[in-house]
């Protein structure tokens, strides 16, 4: 729907344009080609010919280090050159990560790539390169997510199936237009995605973002007052805050809703408030109700797909359908011309028009129902005249969580929470650096100190200065 919306681009009756010259990102080196010629020819210069290679070779190095024994009995040992972590080399560990992880490949055929070109090694050290002493890489990250939530006017979610120890899961996607995160969990209920938003903080905060969650969730006025009459406000993690749960009576309560769900939910989004996450920032989303927290925006695409999606057996509905069809595209054209040049009379224009299309009566009941609906959620779907700068699709999160099911259907799930933890990291870094327009090659020799490497700052500095005010 979004392209279908664009403006028809006007035909061009200039010449085509053919590739221009080509740049390639390493040095060039010259080398002169005679040619035997009669004499008397008249040199008249070198006609330039760029060939671009690519040179594949191994090489194993034994370093002699030298072993001394001092006057007091101590044993000195020269160290490694800088990188040399294990007995796979910088390049190599570079070379492992960037196939396996941003070109796909599987542990057999990256292994039989390797011996074919004379490396010796197996797929367990294979595997150990992959995942042993990564937590740099997961550490980097988790910072780059706390610097999305910290900083970004917007952040775009999803979720899709994953496998991990054989049983099913979720992996969740959190980013925008400067970042990208993963995380793998056995649950996707709104509960686990507050959980993700404290970026790695465990406590739980009993803050005013708190006591606001717990009313709009209805949780009872004496259990809240209840809660606020206590001093404790701040719980080091899990066990602390259901004992002090326990304590006031919350555990022993059955009722709808359940007290110690939405306290406990309350308690982490006040942690995500306290660590200054998410404080102004919306969340963009496909209408999954573990997603409705804070500044809760919902995907156009989406609600339209209900429509276009919905079973039609007579001429009069299909010709209803196509009808709200038209109407909802016309106002997404609409739309996305007000975030170009947002005025508040032409939000209120929107508005009135958002109504009487979503509470229009068509005749066909199934589709009256269903505009009933999405009318409900018009604050969510509008939220673009509050905030002009954010998306009105979550194409985005769409595009970043397809490279994760291609992860998952070329090599199935994980078996250790390490490995997880490693596949998520990596996948959400590749996908940053592709953002920042940095070369993940570059980032990863930069990381692990290959000769001549390219110096990559900590991404989460780049992506706090994309949203740095001005």
């Amino acid at each position: 729907m979004d392209k279908g919306t664009e403006p028809p681009r006007p035909a061009k009756n200039e010449k085509r344009r053919f590739r221009g010259k080509v740049a390639p990102r390493v040095s060039i080196e010259d080398q002169v080609v005679k040619v035997a010629v009669p004499e008397g020819s008249c040199f008249r210069g070198h006609e330039p010919f760029l060939v671009q290679d690519l040179v594949i070779s191994v090489c194993a190095t034994r370093y002699q280090r030298e072993r001394w024994v001092t006057p007091d009995g101590r044993t000195l040992l020269a160290p490694l050159p800088a990188g040399i972590d294990g007995h796979f080399g910088p390049e190599l560990r570079r070379f492992v990560l960037m196939h396996y992880h941003q070109g796909q490949s599987t542990l057999a055929r990256l292994t039989t790539l390797l011996r074919s070109v004379g490396v010796s090694i197996s797929k367990r050290q294979l595997q150990r390169l992959l995942t042993d002493k990564q937590a740099d890489f997961v550490a980097e990250a988790q910072d780059v997510l706390r610097a999305g939530l910290a900083t970004a006017p917007y952040v775009s979610v999803d979720d899709t199936g994953a496998r991990h120890k054989a049983k099913n899961g979720f992996c969740t996607q959190i980013g925008n237009d400067w970042f990208t995160w993963f995380a793998t969990r056995t649950s996707k209920t709104r509960l686990n995605f507050l959980d993700l938003l404290r970026a790695g903080h465990s406590d739980y905060v009993l803050n005013d973002a708190a006591y606001g969650y717990m009313r709009k969730h209805s949780l009872a006025t004496p259990l809240i007052a209840r809660l606020a009459g206590q001093p404790e406000t701040r719980f080091a993690n899990h066990k602390a805050w259901l004992a002090h749960l326990d304590r006031l009576g919350f555990t022993a309560l059955e009722v709808t809703p359940d007290p110690v769900r939405v306290a406990t939910e309350a308690a982490v989004w006040g942690s995500v408030q306290a660590h200054k996450f998410l404080c102004d920032a919306v969340v963009l989303s496909d209408d999954a109700g573990q997603f409705n927290v804070g500044h809760h925006a919902l995907c156009w695409v989406h609600a339209e797909r209900l429509v276009h999606k919905l079973d039609a057996f007579t001429d009069m509905h299909r010709a209803a359908q196509t009808r709200v069809r038209s109407l909802i595209w016309d106002f997404y054209t609409s739309l996305k011309a007000y975030r170009l040049k947002p005025s508040p009379r032409r939000a209120v224009g929107l508005r009135a028009r958002f109504d009487r299309i979503f509470l229009r009566r068509t005749g066909f009941v199934t589709l009256d129902r269903l505009l009933k609906r999405l009318h409900a959620n018009k604050a969510e779907l509008l939220m673009v005249l509050q905030r002009p700068e954010i998306p009105l699709h979550t194409n985005g999160s769409e595009n970043d969580i397809r490279c994760y099911v291609t992860r998952r259907n070329v090599s199935a799930g994980t078996r250790s929470d390490g490995g997880r933890d490693c596949r998520d990291a990596f996948l959400g870094l590749a996908k940053t650096c592709d953002k920042l327009g940095i070369a993940l090659w570059d980032y990863l020799g930069s990381r692990l100190t290959t000769p001549g490497h390219i110096v990559v700052q900590p991404l989460d500095r780049y992506v706090r200065g994309q949203f740095r005010p001005a």
